[in-house]
C-alpha cells in the first residue's frame, strides 16, 4: 500500500520518553533506540491482542517512522494494523510493506478533526449520517465506543457494498 502519514503526537503512548537537555543527549539517543525496540514489541503484542491475523509480523521503528511487514489475512486486517501502529503517540509515518492473502478493495482513511463524530464522517463519505455504524464496525476492535474518537486519530472508511 505504501507510506501513510499520521499526527506524531496524537494517539496511544508507546514510547514513554520526554525531551532531555543537551548533556544527556548521547545517553538519551541510546535509550531512545531501546525504547523504539520496546515500542515495536508492544505494538506487535497489541496487534496480537486485538486478534489481527498477520503471519510473520515485523514492526521496526526508526525515530517517528514505523515499517510494517508480514502477510495479513485480508485487506481489512492490513489496514487495521496500519491504524494500530499509526495511531500511536510518536509515530508520524507508517511504511506498509505487508502483503495480503485475500485481495479486497482498499478503504479510504480519514483523520479526525475537532468536532468530528462518526455521524458527521459518515455524512461526508456516504451522504448519510446514519451509516456511522459502518465506520464504527470497520474500525473495531480499535474502537470500542462510537463516541470515543479523538482529533488526530485516523479511521478506515470502507466502501459501501
Amino acid at each position: 500500500m505504501g507510506l501513510f502519514s499520521f499526527i506524531k503526537n496524537a494517539g496511544a503512548k508507546v514510547f514513554g520518553i520526554g525531551k532531555t537537555d543537551k548533556e544527556e543527549q548521547a545517553e538519551a539517543k541510546a535509550a531512545e533506540l531501546k525504547l523504539e525496540e520496546m515500542a515495536a514489541i508492544k505494538l506487535k503484542e497489541t496487534v496480537q491482542d486485538l486478534d489481527l491475523k498477520v503471519e510473520e509480523l515485523n514492526i521496526l521503528i526508526d525515530d517517528d517512522k514505523a515499517t510494517i511487514s508480514g502477510k495479513a489475512a485480508d485487506q481489512s486486517t492490513r489496514e487495521k494494523v496500519i491504524l494500530v501502529v499509526g495511531n500511536s503517540d510518536g509515530i508520524a509515518t507508517v511504511d506498509d510493506q505487508m502483503t495480503v492473502e485475500y485481495k479486497e478493495p482498499e478503504a479510504l482513511f480519514h483523520t479526525v478533526v475537532s468536532g468530528d463524530t462518526l455521524g458527521k464522517i459518515a455524512k461526508k463519505y456516504y451522504e448519510n449520517a446514519m451509516k456511522y455504524p459502518v465506520i464504527f464496525e470497520a474500525n473495531k476492535p480499535m474502537l470500542t465506543d462510537p463516541d470515543k474518537i479523538y482529533p488526530g486519530q485516523v479511521l478506515r472508511i470502507p466502501a459501501l457494498d
